[in-house]
């Protein structure tokens, strides 16, 4: 009798008790059965699943630290709190901190406040930006992510066009298409949001030119709206600054979550004094916001990127990553697109089908090998990743295609 891998047992239990057996970003119908579905422990950049087996992970449990999993000196600082409490009547004194550390780090922010994950944040920033002066549009770019509530959500399902009725879409990194959507609400803009660069599931990923980015400060600025930008994927991956900033166009308003809490549930939304009434306005809350153990995660995480190269070093080992792949593809005869930067790889093959045979095919095989790479997503890498890491992870991507195309030949041969 053949013995079912515990992931199947475990996924055949989860149908009677979870809608779907999974749901959200991390359900299995959009990844082959090649994937694990459940995990028993990560250390470093590792993963372990259910059976025994060990990934090089490259999805970063979708990019939740910038140091590897359970990085001992974050533990460390977890732990501590913990022991003295976590979730208390209020704040620890750690809040009052770590909004100074914040501030301190990032160019434009004068104010933080505290939440969950990166819907709670960018939702957050919506409600002050109509509390400012009382406007209602919120211009977002089409298909740009900015969370799963009702207002952004990418899946319509179970939303209503009530749900979406303040909200204005344009294109991304085209002014023209901007300027129209904003003159089509005459005066009405709240908030325009932006995300640093385009990175969006199943698309390539790119930067937006500054003439665009400026533009979208200029009309936030003759529209006496707030500029919002978006670093919940992107935060302290690409720079310890806020993306724009570097750039010279400054947010009133920026969301912040994955990396900063390094493992443990935290976001931010921090702003400038343009935006600090408005801020102090508002209700928002929620039971587990002002969590004290995140927050000493956080303060641990932040010291770790202002005094080490981790930054750097991260980089270095996705220029090995993508160099190694783009030389196996050409080899191979495949025509793989690399976008956006090398730390957050996106991989798609050029002549897909619509189902990414290519794709699914080719990180399947990967993943069979011990490599966790995304069809379609873009991925993460840590700090904690190593040289020996990315050559292993260059053995697996050979093999795979290797196999991907025998069996491209198989299909075109039958």
């Amino acid at each position: 009798m053949t013995v079912l891998a515990r992931k199947n047992e475990l996924f055949e239990r989860a149908q009677a008790v979870i809608p779907g057996g999974m749901y959200g970003h991390q359900s299995i119908m959009y990844l082959t059965e090649d994937f694990p579905l459940y995990f028993e422990r990560s250390e470093g950049a590792y993963l372990w699943d259910v059976d025994g087996k060990r990934y090089i992970d490259y999805l970063c449990a979708f990019g939740v630290n910038l140091f590897g999993y359970r990085d001992p000196r974050i533990e460390a600082a977890a732990a501590a709190q913990a022991a003295k409490g976590d979730s208390m009547t209020g704040p620890s004194a750690l809040m009052v901190t770590l909004a100074e550390e914040l501030t301190g780090m990032i160019t434009h922010a004068d104010w933080a406040m505290f939440c969950k994950n990166g819907s709670d944040a960018t939702s957050m920033a919506m409600v002050i930006a109509r509390a400012y002066r009382g406007k209602r549009k919120i211009l977002l770019a089409k298909g740009a992510y900015h969370g799963a509530s009702a207002w952004n959500t990418p899946v319509m399902e179970g939303v209503t066009a009530e749900d979406r009725a303040h909200i204005v879409y344009f294109d991304y990194d085209d002014i023209e298409s901007l300027e129209a959507a904003v003159k089509s609400v005459d005066g009405d803009v709240a908030a325009i949001y932006a995300t640093p660069f385009r990175h969006e599931v199943l698309y390539d990923q790119f930067f937006p030119s500054l003439e665009y980015a400026q533009a979208v400060r200029r009309l936030c600025d003759e529209q006496d709206a707030l500029l919002v930008v978006d670093e919940v994927r992107t935060a302290f991956r690409l720079s310890r600054n806020c993306n724009w900033d570097d750039l010279g166009v400054h947010p009133d308003l920026s969301t912040w979550g994955k990396t900063i809490g390094g493992g443990y549930p935290l976001s931010a939304l921090l702003g400038s004094d343009k935006a600090r009434e408005a801020a102090a306005k508002v209700y928002v809350t929620g039971s587990y916001w002002l969590g004290a153990v995140p927050m000493a995660a956080a303060l641990e995480t932040l010291k770790i990127v202002r005094t080490t190269d981790y930054l750097e070093h991260t980089f270095k080992m996705g220029d090995l990553l993508r160099n190694g792949i783009a030389e196996q593809a050409v080899r191979h005869g495949f025509e793989l697109r690399q976008t956006g930067p090398s730390v957050m790889p996106q991989m798609l093959f050029t002549g897909d089908d619509e189902i990414l045979s290519l794709g699914r095919g080719w990180t399947g095989e990967a993943v069979k090998r011990g490599a966790y790479l995304h069809p379609y997503h873009n991925m993460f890498l840590t700090s904690s990743h190593t040289e020996a890491d990315i050559h292993q992870t260059l053995e697996a991507t050979e093999d795979a295609f290797v196999a991907l195309k025998k069996i491209a030949a198989n299909k075109a041969s039958a």
